[in-house]
């Protein structure tokens, strides 16, 4: 396996950086102004969407894109660098139509959509016209467990009802949402397995019965997007609502997961080599008992163990993109393990990277003076979204499990017994 780059990635990596550095970076601080003044999303975003669109900087994410579609067709290791670039400024995706949770809904509709579907929601979402989110996490269940769901979707003649309510859905408070794609239990489930009774719904973010409750903090920070409460009250759609088949929902939601996995991993290693850079200056220009930080020995150590750990969950998250560009070919099994060990692996690397950046800075890394305070929550943040690191480490335990239960056994030629030493075997020619 090689998972350097492909020349097509190469050159679309120095352009995308090169667009950030021009165009992105001196329009940073005028973002966080316009957001704190409640001027969500700014007046120059669209512009700057249009230039990255004109640029070929677009959809940069998707490799079963078609020939009639908008954007570059890259496979997940060629995407994953790209990613990595974006995560160091995290408002950066959406001017590429590279940002969450579209790119995982985008291909929702890429697999299952019908025409019709299709043209309403995919070829706006393509073209960045529209936003939209993934309403599956719930405040009563452990939403780590799918199967736990309990808002429901019934069949009432031709049309879907459904009620429930979802919370922490990222993207809801955008003003530019215009769909809402729900996990739902259906409501006539009684007697089918527990990973098919699930559908998924396409409802439209101003149907009746929709209210947004609230717009949930995240650890004290407040993103104007949205970690929405979502309260559906006897919402009802035309039965050509339901994506994909009765009762996939929970496989189709699991489908959705991969890619978008590297995607989140990828702009959290972004976010760690951002914050080992700033650190190594910081240490370099600070001076502290008479001697640069650079020149302490503790620092010195934070630094190293950083790029380690960094260039490690790096080769992770790139091999786990290389499986999943495997297709069929590969192990299911083992890409879901994968999958799984690059969601813990990528959050907890962000919290230790990004404390010691904080600790090498003092006080203003605790400030919104870098980016650095905003960084370490979202990495706390990443521990449980998703996903608890628990139900991560428990797929990754039962890959494991498996494969010593197929060859039970095997391991025990590595035990050495006295018979054995009293009686090695003799070579034969």
């Amino acid at each position: 396996m090689d998972f350097a780059p492909s020349p097509l990635a190469r050159e679309l990596l120095a352009r995308l950086t090169a667009f950030m550095d021009r165009y992105l970076l001196p329009y940073n601080a005028a973002w966080h102004a316009a957001v704190a003044a409640g001027d969500y999303p700014p007046p120059f975003l669209d512009d700057l969407k249009t230039l990255a669109h004109e640029q070929g900087l677009w959809n940069l994410f998707l490799p079963t894109l078609r020939d009639d579609e908008p954007g570059t067709r890259l496979t997940n290791l060629d995407y994953a660098p790209l990613a990595e670039a974006m995560g160091r400024l995290p408002w950066a995706a959406e001017v590429f139509n590279c940002q969450a949770p579209d790119t995982g809904n985008i291909e929702l509709l890429h697999r299952f959509a019908t025409p019709a579907q299709r043209a309403r929601w995919l070829v706006p979402l393509l073209h960045g016209q529209m936003r939209s989110a993934f309403a599956m996490s719930e405040p009563d269940v452990a939403s780590s467990d799918p199967t736990n769901l309990q808002t429901t979707v019934r069949r009432d003649g031709d049309d879907l009802v459904l009620s429930g309510r979802k919370w922490f859905i990222t993207g809801a408070a955008h003003p530019h949402c215009r769909l809402l794609i729900v996990l739902c239990r259906n409501a006539d489930a009684d007697g089918a397995s527990s990973h098919a009774r699930h559908s998924m719904v396409l409802v439209p973010a101003d149907a009746p019965g929709v209210s947004i409750v609230r717009n949930i903090p995240v650890l004290h920070h407040h993103a104007p997007e949205g970690h929405c409460e979502i309260l559906l009250r006897s919402v009802r759609v035309p039965a050509d609502h339901l994506l994909g088949d009765w009762g996939a929902g929970f496989a189709m939601a699991q489908a959705r997961l991969g890619p978008g996995r590297v995607h989140h991993c990828m702009r959290t290693i972004g976010q760690c080599e951002l914050a080992l850079s700033l650190a190594t200056e910081r240490a370099l220009e600070r001076t502290a008992f008479g001697k640069p930080l650079a020149e302490q020995a503790n620092v010195q150590e934070w630094l190293a163990e950083s790029r380690i750990e960094i260039d490690q969950a790096r080769l992770l998250v790139l091999h786990a993109a290389w499986l999943l560009d495997q297709g069929d070919a590969a192990d299911a099994r083992m890409v879901r393990a994968q999958v799984a060990a690059i969601k813990v692996v990528a959050a907890r690397l962000q919290q230790r990277v990004v404390d010691r950046a904080m600790q090498i800075f003092g006080a203003m890394g605790l400030s919104p003076d870098t980016p650095l305070a905003a960084f370490w929550t979202w990495g706390r943040a990443l521990r449980l979204m998703d996903g608890p690191d628990e139900v991560h480490l428990r797929t990754v335990a039962r890959h494991e499990l498996a494969r010593a239960r197929a060859g039970l056994g095997a391991s025990a030629a590595w035990f050495t017994t006295p018979e054995q030493m009293r009686a090695p075997p003799h070579l034969s020619a």
